[in-house]
Order: structure tokens, then sequence, then C-alpha cells
């Protein structure tokens, strides 16, 4: 509370000397309980407590969002699946490879636990089209991703732009239809919400931005600021470096960081600068339970349900 809010709530502020104050700061709020206060240390202490609350920061709390906060596979493997019709029509536009759509948006969803970046579900779209095994997508992605852009003469920049452009198409040609190929996982909306009130909370995601504000408004149904989210799909910039910057941009707090891939969370564990965030992987979104069994033999890592993230949250 400030000293003119003070002044009008308590008539005898005025003849409350500062010295009562400061000798309060310094002796601490116990030596008040020793006797009967009077006028001048009620208001003095009621300015040390406010000053403390004041003086206390929000703590931090940064969440992904695809796997974390909203279920996008049908989403992004039907938006995979449009974008490598304009891409590739002489593989997508085929009566084979229609009669095959069906069974490979399905293997979609059983491989997304690798997907890292939105435009990856291009290239794994074909790969399954083209016969390559699920389960050797979900073991060895890291080479089969670098191998099929280099066998396809792929550029990133060029993916990752079709991928948002078609997005951006499907929504402006049918906005709702586009969201219910979304789905936002029960009770995050509240967890959110409660995080906003009490908080400094962020999304970081790999997701383009401007969806990822879209869903969390029209789908989520919670207003969530721009400057809030940061993608690094957009920056390429690792998600250990957005934790560092949200650290130094909020110094002398405690830091939380959310996510369903364990990769990254390795990734941060290596990191020294980032041994203050507290880490969290939650028990559903795009994780095996053999991630999930490696993960929390890491002492750096709390594997959470639903229940226990949203005590954290709302605890914090």
């Amino acid at each position: 509370m400030c000293t003119a809010a003070v002044a009008r709530q308590v008539p005898a502020y005025r003849s409350v000397r500062l010295s009562s104050v400061l000798h309060l700061r310094r002796q601490g709020l116990h030596r008040i309980r020793a006797g009967r206060p009077n006028k001048d240390t009620r208001v003095a202490a009621s300015m040390v407590l406010a000053q403390s609350a004041s003086d206390r920061k929000k703590v931090v709390w940064a969440l992904d969002f695809d796997g974390v906060v909203c279920n996008s596979v049908g989403e992004s493997s039907e938006t995979a699946w449009k974008a490598a019709e304009q891409h590739w029509p002489d593989v997508f536009k085929s009566e084979q490879a229609r009669a095959k759509k069906d069974t490979v948006l399905r293997d979609m969803q059983v491989v997304r636990p690798v997907i890292e970046t939105g435009y990856e579900n291009l290239i794994q779209v074909r790969c399954l089209l083209e016969g390559v095994a699920s389960n050797d997508i979900l073991q060895k992605w890291h080479t089969i991703l670098p191998e099929y852009m280099e066998k396809w003469n792929q550029s990133r920049k060029e993916l990752v732009d079709l991928f948002g452009s078609v997005r951006d198409a499907w929504i402006a040609d049918d906005l709702h239809g586009w969201l219910d190929a979304n789905d936002i996982y029960a009770g995050l909306p509240d967890d959110l919400a409660a995080a906003q009130k009490q908080a400094e909370l962020y999304i970081v995601t790999t997701k383009q931005a401007r969806f990822t504000e879209a869903l969390m408004k029209d789908k989520a149904k919670v207003d969530f600021s721009a400057d809030r989210i940061f993608s690094t799909a957009e920056t390429g910039q690792p998600k250990s470096e957005v934790l560092k910057q949200l650290e130094q941009k909020h110094p002398g707090t405690s830091y939380h960081f959310v996510e369903d891939k364990l990769g990254t969370l390795d990734k941060v564990c290596k990191i020294k600068e980032l041994e203050h965030w507290t880490l969290y992987l939650v028990d559903w979104g795009y994780n095996t339970k053999q991630e999930r069994e490696m993960a929390a033999k890491n002492p750096r890592v709390h594997v959470v349900n639903h229940e226990q993230l949203s005590k954290a949250i709302n605890s914090s």
C-alpha cells in the first residue's frame, strides 16, 4: 500500500513519525507483540506489511503448448497432408496416395511424440506414405529427419513457411473447423487463469505464435497477451535460451518449466545457468511410458499428472 493510501485510511497517520517506521523495520514486527500497540505502531506495522507484500516477486511459470495445453495432433496431421499436396502434388494427389490417407493420418498419431517443430510433420507424412515404418520413425527420427530433408532437397525455412501458410488458409476458410481439430486438455484453462493472477506466466512453444494465441483465445477461452508467447519456430532459438531470458527479466524469484518432451528437459538439465529452474514432465501429451520412466530417475525432473501440476501452480 502506498503512503498516501495509508494516510487516507488512517486519520492519525500525520502524527506518525517516520522514525517509528524505520525503527520497526530495524527491530522486527515481533516487537509490536511485546506490548499493547498504540496508533503509531499499528500504522507503522501496516506500512511494513504492505511494503513486504509489494516486495514479494511473482514466481515464473513457463509452459510448453502442444502436448501440455493443447492436443493438436489431429490438426497438425491434417495440415501436413494439405501442405504436402501443395508441395509434392505428383506424390500426394494420386489415387493411390488418397487411398492411403486415413491410414497415414492414423499412423501420424503414433509417431507424434518425436516431432519437435510443426514443419517436421511434412517430412513425417511423406515418410509414412512411402513406407517408412512407424517404429523406425519413433526410434530413429533424429537421423531420419535430416536424411530425408537432404534426400528430398528441402529447406527448413521453406517448410516452416509452407506449414504456416496452409494453416492460415484453413483458418481463413473455416475457423471453426480448424479450432475443432484441436483439443485443450481438461482443466488446463483453469490452471492458466490461476497462474495469470498469481505468477508471471509464459508460453514457450515450437508452434508459431499467431496460432498459439488464437487457440488460447478461441479454444481455451484464456485472454493471453501475445508478448508472453515465445515461438522458437519463428526465432530459431532453443527453449533453453528463452528460459535464460526469462530468468534475466525476473531475477530473484523461483522458476518452473513444464514440458511433455523429455529431450527438451534433458537439454535444460545440462545447462548450469538454468539450475534454478524446477522442471516438470507431464504424464500426458506426446511422450511415451519409457520416457516417463527415464524421467523419474532424473532428480531434476518431476513427472506429474494434472492434479499434481494444478496443485503446484495454485500453491506458488
